[in-house]
């Protein structure tokens, strides 16, 4: 192309300085369309296969506004007041049937039980047929509660289990006999939860699924290495590197009975064999629960909403469901706990 009449073409140095700033332009450019795409992505849902279920590299900020709502195995995420939840509990208002609620009621676990079964009747599958089975050491500890119609209290007697780490090696095989011999000719749906949590808002027929799991509200997001899943080789309970998808609470998990009955067998197979061996798992019957639920896949995930504590590392929600006063105390300092008489 013909320069233009009258110039003449620019020094060296000159030259210099105008590649300079087109190259700081370019840059700023880049950085300019980065960020831009990087907010966009952080506002938009992401699925598993996206994020890698991993919240907090967002930032902190970008945490209370997250919202995985599907698996990478397309098992639906669930928030009690998405779109996605209202559309389960219509499907499900055109259904009947019961379900049952297990909680373990042993030793000095039966100062929460009323707090659990009144926190229970206020918010739990309201206006649904419910059975709660209280399995306990002790049947004068169970409240006579009156219940409205199809809502029924049963008090199952086990043998007395006065340490909670006795009671975390047998109380899969005790679940998987209940539910054999008695909850499945009674029920549909079974959920088993830890009796030292409370009910503070609704939870509804948005949670029934095949095979439920509740993520951890503290490993929510974090990486994959982060997880504590059981490491030592002679475990049953293993976990290998690379393996696994989410982090799972053994606070709360059900779904159908036969599915339960199966992960419960397993499970406590797996516990027999470690103990037959003078082992346990790091973290009890949740580390087992977390090496089945990689090999069987849960049909539904329930979000933190629905077993959530305060501490330092435990994932923001928009609404508390389920609040384990347990872990609760445990996250405190020892004079807050005693503040709180935990």
């Amino acid at each position: 192309m013909a320069r233009f009449l009258n110039s003449t073409p620019p020094s060296g140095l000159e030259r210099v300085t105008r590649r300079r700033l087109f190259l700081a332009c370019l840059a700023l450019s880049g950085l300019i369309y980065f960020l831009r795409g990087r907010r966009a992505g952080i506002k938009s849902t992401l699925s598993q296969a996206e994020a890698g279920g991993n919240l907090r590299e967002m930032g902190q900020e970008e945490e209370s506004a997250y919202f995985l709502n599907e698996t990478s195995w397309r098992a639906p995420v669930v928030w009690g007041d998405s779109d996605a939840s209202e559309r389960r509990r219509e499907e499900q208002s055109y259904r009947t049937f019961k379900t049952g609620l297990v909680a373990f009621v042993v030793g000095r676990y039966s100062q929460h039980l009323l707090r659990f079964l009144v926190s229970a009747e206020r918010h739990f599958l309201l206006g649904e047929s419910v059975v709660y089975y209280i399995l306990t050491d002790n049947l004068r500890a169970v409240p006579d509660l009156e219940l409205p119609e199809g809502r029924v209290l049963r008090p199952v007697h086990v043998g007395e289990m006065p340490e909670w780490r006795r009671l975390s090696r047998v109380r899969m095989s005790i679940l998987a006999e209940v539910i054999r011999d008695r909850i499945q000719r009674e029920v549909e749906y079974v959920f088993c939860m830890d009796v030292d949590q409370e009910f503070v808002n609704p939870v509804g027929t948005e949670i029934l699924g095949d095979l439920v799991a509740t993520l951890h509200p503290e490993f929510c997001g974090m990486p994959l290495y982060t997880f504590p899943y059981e490491k030592a080789e002679v475990s049953q309970a293993l976990v290998e590197e690379g393996e696994g998808d989410f982090y799972y609470t053994s606070e709360l998990y059900g779904g159908l009975c036969a599915e339960v009955y199966a992960m419960a067998v397993t499970c406590s197979h797996l516990i027999l064999q470690d103990a037959e061996a003078g082992f346990h798992a790091l973290h009890y019957e949740e580390s087992y629960v977390n090496r089945y639920l990689i090999n069987r896949r849960p049909t539904c995930v329930l979000s933190p909403e629905y077993s959530w504590w305060d501490s330092p590392r435990t994932l923001e929600v928009p609404v508390q469901r389920v609040v384990s006063v347990g872990r609760q105390c445990a996250a405190l300092e020892p004079q807050k706990r005693a503040d709180r008489r935990c």
